[in-house]
């Protein structure tokens, strides 16, 4: 096992109301956690760098929140929370240990809000955000009232739900060590994939943490029947009755008996208890059949009806950056995802290639995502694009890790060059390189994906600046 494994920390009372501080409040996930505090009727204050549309949000809803980091801020406060991104010489918490103020790592207060609830972690390498988001919509449509933390906006929804206070959906992720200490009650693995290898530093300890979560929970575990990372757990949970499987195997519990793809979306039959159900999902790719599957099938754990869960999943119009139509350049049409492994890579673009606006090429815009990961991982990425008609490979978004010299993205272009010697495969550093790359190219009828988990989001915005 790795040594550097997260250890839980003291749980904070969360039952009755107490003032929360959360460090760097504007980031996805922490603004997550704000939201459900405060609904939950705990004053949270707050404090970030920037001003943001989160911190907008979250003032309107009662927090008090600094621009900049102050002693001050923390002043009064039962609790101070902050994920990864904060670094130990933050002034906030500096303060907050000399004062004898608990301090909380993001894992903690997590860990906390699921001991006062029926916990229902969703896990796994993949997947995790858009599960989250679907078994959210599908117990809530079952009438269960569920409290829910989403790591992205859902589309057309809210990414903090708060329900009765009986049931709380939670997006648990490995990557820090937060699902090692998380009491869930439930837990679902999407899948199970190489990542985070700065953190585990092998796929055995990877493979490990997931069997220990599911050690833990007393309740239904979902596993991928599917998936070969999580074979080993399938087979050795074998005949455990708190084990539901999905996927295409004709052992799964929640089996895929077909899937065809329309101008809409994706058309899916699944069987489950030898009756078939169909959905029109808003959403492509295999992924998302799996993600549906998986939540379908602890949603009906949970006691959902399996119809009342097809029909809750066919209006979920899905979460931010997840194969996000972003518009016409030219003629051609732009889309935006969340993408940044292998798998995921390869998935997306064969999602493209069943798109009904694909007349022509598929360009594919990829930043390279920690300068860890691609160090580690680079030559994982030579096969994944081989569906694009032509790359283009970004620097590495940094996302608060430390530089490596001799780290770039260019490693990841090497990669696919000595994989595919064919290959249409541009090196792009700058941003303005990485839009002339695709604005000499484009022509009507194709579709350029960009994908990444940095700033890349903005890109079709650049590539469309080029032509005002």
């Amino acid at each position: 096992m790795n040594v550097s494994r997260r250890t839980a920390e003291p749980l904070i009372g969360l039952n009755v109301p107490i003032r929360c501080h959360v460090v760097g409040i504007g980031g996805p996930g922490m603004s997550a956690i704000a939201r459900l505090l405060i609904e939950m009727g705990h004053e949270v204050t707050g404090s970030d760098l920037h001003e943001s549309a989160a911190i907008d949000d979250l003032r309107q809803r009662g927090a008090e929140i600094s621009i900049g980091h102050h002693e001050a801020a923390v002043h009064g406060a039962d609790v101070v929370t902050y994920s990864t991104a904060i670094p130990s010489a933050n002034v906030e918490l500096v303060e907050a240990l000399h004062g004898g103020i608990p301090t909380l790592h993001r894992s903690g207060i997590l860990a906390s809000l699921c001991a006062v609830t029926n916990a229902v972690g969703i896990a796994g390498t993949h997947g995790k955000t858009t599960t989250t988001a679907l078994v959210t919509a599908m117990t809530t449509a079952g009438g269960l009232h569920p409290s829910s933390i989403i790591g992205a906006d859902v589309l057309g929804g809210n990414e903090t739900v708060h329900g009765d206070g009986s049931l709380l959906i939670i997006e648990a992720d490995e990557s820090d060590g937060t699902l090692d200490v998380l009491p869930l009650t439930s837990l679902v693995v999407t899948n199970i994939d190489i990542d985070h290898l700065d953190y585990f530093v092998t796929f055995e300890a990877i493979k490990e943490c997931f069997a220990d979560a599911i050690e833990r929970a007393r309740g239904v575990v979902v596993l991928n029947a599917d998936d070969a990372g999580s074979a080993d757990l399938v087979r050795a949970l074998g005949r455990d009755i708190r084990v539901t499987t999905f996927g295409r195997s004709e052992n799964a519990t929640v089996r895929i008996m077909s899937v065809e793809q329309n101008s809409g979306g994706t058309l899916v039959e699944v069987c489950v208890a030898d009756q078939t159900y169909g959905c029109a999902l808003n959403s492509r790719g295999e992924h998302n059949v799996l993600n549906f599957a998986a939540a379908l099938a602890v949603a009906i754990r949970l006691g959902v009806d399996p119809s009342v869960a097809c029909t809750a999943a066919a209006a979920f119009r899905g979460v931010a950056r997840r194969f996000t139509e972003r518009g016409d350049f030219r003629g051609s049409l732009l889309i935006d995802d969340y993408a940044h492994l292998p798998a995921e890579i390869s998935t997306t673009i064969d999602a493209v290639r069943s798109h009904p606006a694909l007349t022509g090429r598929v360009i594919a815009v990829f930043q390279p995502n920690r300068y860890h990961r691609i160090a580690t991982m680079a030559d994982s990425y030579a096969d994944c694009f081989v569906q694009a008609d032509r790359i283009v490979i970004t620097d590495v978004y940094a996302s608060g890790t430390q530089k490596i010299d001799g780290v770039t993205g260019e490693l990841v272009v090497d990669a696919i060059r000595r994989a595919h010697l064919k290959a249409d495969v541009v090196w792009a550093p700058s941003r303005t390189d990485t839009v002339a790359a695709v604005e000499s190219w484009i022509s009507p009828g194709d579709i350029c994906i960009s994908m990444g988990c940095g700033d890349i989001e903005s890109f079709p915005d650049d590539l469309r600046g080029v032509a005002k």
